[in-house]
């Protein structure tokens, strides 16, 4: 019987000659030059993307990685468990973000929206291969759901991005305030030795709040308050089940 994790498995295998190895492994094709991008041309890209973040091994970062120069402390069996369980959370919240951008970026009707969409997808690409690397050397796999997240998160990014570009950007503001307030949650969560994580968790903490505030001043809408409520539902279901599976 298929299971998420043989799907996965099945999937590395199929895509790891193309990605690994490769000095970049952006989040998102880049637009053609010369040309505009067809419906059919973002849908490819938007498959393309799916297979790099839950299939591929992420690689390396454009940007290195702000921990590269931390050493690793020797962390008791609880302390590891436990870094290793909250990294896993941070990079299901990635293969999210990759799912919420590109489904953005695809409906998008400003190119020039588009465009900021897709350059912070890229910064998103980093965290995402960073704290790929942090569960390696905490000896532990990513969550075995990634397709689950990846797909619900598109489908959100996508219907949002259907009421227009301002609905779009409201989601995006408020998805990465929600997102701030749970790293800063894990900052205090994670043991004070495991100074690589912690350098990885802030450093995306910074870079998510931009992201916030650019959309905001690109237009963003206030959300109603029970599409919030249900937002933060929905991240609390994800982080406790991303924790263990």
């Amino acid at each position: 019987m298929a299971t998420p994790r043989n799907l996965i498995v099945f999937l590395r295998i199929l895509v790891a000659a193309e990605y690994t190895g490769t000095t970049r492994s952006i989040a998102i094709i880049p637009l053609m030059q010369g040309r505009q991008l067809t419906p059919l041309d973002k849908l490819l890209a938007g498959a393309n993307n799916a297979l790099r973040t839950v299939a591929a091994p992420a690689g390396l970062s454009a940007r290195e990685n702000p921990a590269v120069d931390i050493p690793d402390v020797d962390l008791s069996k609880t302390q590891k468990s436990h870094a290793a369980g909250l990294m896993r959370v941070n990079h299901a919240g990635e293969v999210a973000a990759q799912g919420l951008y590109q489904g953005h970026a695809t409906v998008a009707r400003d190119p020039a929206i588009e465009d900021q969409m897709q350059r912070a997808a890229d910064e998103e690409f980093d965290h995402l291969a960073w704290c790929e690397q942090r569960l390696g050397e905490l000896g532990a796999a990513p969550s075995h759901l990634s397709p689950v997240w990846y797909a619900g998160a598109f489908a959100i990014g996508a219907i949002s991005g259907v009421l227009g570009d301002k609905w779009s950007l409201g989601f995006i503001a408020e998805t990465e305030r929600q997102v701030c307030a749970h790293l800063d949650s894990h900052l205090a969560a994670l043991p004070e030795e495991d100074l690589k994580s912690r350098a990885i968790v802030k450093t995306m903490r910074d870079e998510e709040q931009e992201h916030g505030e650019n959309a905001k001043d690109a237009g963003a809408a206030e959300l109603p308050g029970p599409v919030q409520h249900l937002m933060r539902v929905t991240a609390k279901v994800m982080t406790k089940t991303a924790y263990w599976l």
